[in-house]
């Protein structure tokens, strides 16, 4: 990094890197309500939907958060503000017909044969294609180009270009996509095999970027696998027919020094242990609610037996929007009382839905600060 720091993005990369630290940094909060981001900004209601980038940085400037690692100044325009009004329907959001690249897809054969006419060849091809230095030098522009506009308050680290194979219930829509996973397995295998030959060379582009650009060592993996109930499909098929090609993947980044932590969504349980001997370093966005154990995934170490990263979140499916501001500061005070010793960071648990009360919001903002600022001692 060349970059010179502000205090508090300072914080954050040393307890990025385990060292010692006073306060607690916090990761990016992201509330998608407009005027949320207009009150936080201290700017007129009517700013963001104006002037959209220059309000929500003026947001984040104003804000405790230390470090961001998807920078999503444009993404509240997707809602309004009882959430995706109007949206159209695709293939996990209620569309009538799916429809890729010219084809039905309405049963598992129809996914099968699409993979096998589509998908297959383009990642074979696109493996041949692939151009590592292009890649290299395409991360560390982008990296650049938003640690230049977070600049010197926050802390740029890595999303979106560290490659896994995954599900495309997005393209294929829920019920075709998992009857595939039942009743053609090796057909998946196929494909994750294949997205793994191209994640291969994508990651050792990633590799080259994070050493060359002397990046910091943290990358936030994110892809949705689990629903309220547990994992999507059982862990025993995802250990015979996923894992494999994911650690496959991910070999090249498993040889550096980068902190790679798991985003979860729903109950995560069943894939902790086998995300931490892959070589997933800790997590962020826990559903308690779900059944994710904050406290003994806390107590969990890596599989060199470090303390995990974590990014404890306050809840943005239950005690945001619909608890008290009491519920929020109790919510934190729980978070930082189990949190591991080192590498700790607050935020949330992922964005923050249109109607959370304003009340809330100032807690939480207000925790943040505190925090930040005192470190773990009690909040009175």
């Amino acid at each position: 990094m060349t970059t010179a720091l502000s205090e508090r993005a300072q914080l954050a990369y040393d307890v990025m890197m385990g060292r010692p630290a006073t306060g607690i940094p916090s990761w990016l909060i992201h509330p998608m309500e407009h005027a949320h981001i207009d009150r936080l900004a201290g700017m007129p209601p009517g700013s963001y939907i104006k002037n959209p980038e220059a309000t929500y940085l003026t947001f984040m400037k104003r804000s405790s958060i230390c470090f961001v690692d998807q920078y999503l100044a444009m993404n509240p325009l997707s809602m309004g503000s009882h959430g995706y009004e109007g949206a159209a329907h695709g293939a996990t959001t209620g569309a009538e017909e799916i429809i890729v690249d010219g084809m039905i897809i309405d049963s598992p054969e129809a996914t099968v044969e699409h993979m096998e006419r589509f998908v297959f060849p383009q990642l074979i091809q696109a493996v041949a294609d692939f151009d590592e230095d292009a890649q290299v030098a395409k991360i560390l522009a982008g990296e650049a180009e938003v640690q230049a506009k977070l600049a010197p308050e926050m802390l740029k680290t890595g999303y979106g270009f560290i490659h896994f194979p995954g599900f495309a219930y997005g393209s294929y829509g829920y019920e075709n996509y998992f009857m595939t996973c039942v009743m053609y397995p090796e057909v998946l295998e196929r494909c994750f095999s294949l997205q793994a030959d191209l994640a291969v060379r994508y990651n050792m582009a990633a590799a080259r970027a994070y050493k060359e650009g002397n990046l910091p060592p943290l990358y936030r993996l994110d892809h949705d696998m689990a629903d309220s109930r547990g994992t999507l499909v059982r862990p025993d098929w995802l250990d015979q027919y996923w894992f494999p090609h994911f650690a496959r993947a991910l070999a090249p980044m498993l040889k550096t020094d980068v902190r790679m932590i798991w985003h979860c969504d729903g109950n995560l349980m069943a894939m902790v242990p086998r995300l931490l001997e892959v070589g997933v370093k800790g997590f962020q966005g826990f559903q308690y609610e779900d059944g994710m154990d904050y406290e003994a995934i806390c107590n969990m170490k890596t599989k060199d037996g470090d303390d995990l990263t974590i990014v404890g979140g306050v809840s943005v499916t239950r005690t945001l929007p619909m608890g008290t501001p009491a519920d929020v500061k109790h919510e934190m005070q729980w978070l930082v009382e189990h949190a591991p010793k080192t590498r700790f960071f607050l935020g949330c648990s992922s964005s923050i839905a249109p109607g959370v009360p304003w009340e809330n919001m100032e807690m939480l903002v207000e925790g943040l600060e505190y925090y930040r600022t005192h470190g773990r001692g009690s909040w009175g």
